[in-house]
């Protein structure tokens, strides 16, 4: 394994180890809250905004490369 192979393995896993926790902080705010449906919703939403953004940095990264 190359130092490049493990960065990026180390990225994938990084990231989704962190969002996976984001995850577990915003379920647990939208508990203690009492944010309700909804308000549970918008906040998993805006969560989701930022995965989005990672995803199509990576696909436009991989796609400009080429």
């Amino acid at each position: 394994m190359t130092i490049e192979e493990f960065e990026t393995y180390s990225l994938y896993i990084g990231v989704g180890g962190l969002i996976a926790f984001m995850a577990f902080i915003v379920w647990d705010l939208a508990k203690k809250s009492n944010a309700g449906r909804f308000g549970t919703f918008v906040l998993f939403s805006a969560l989701a905004l930022g995965l989005l953004g990672f995803i199509i940095k990576t696909v436009l990264v991989e796609t400009l490369q080429q």
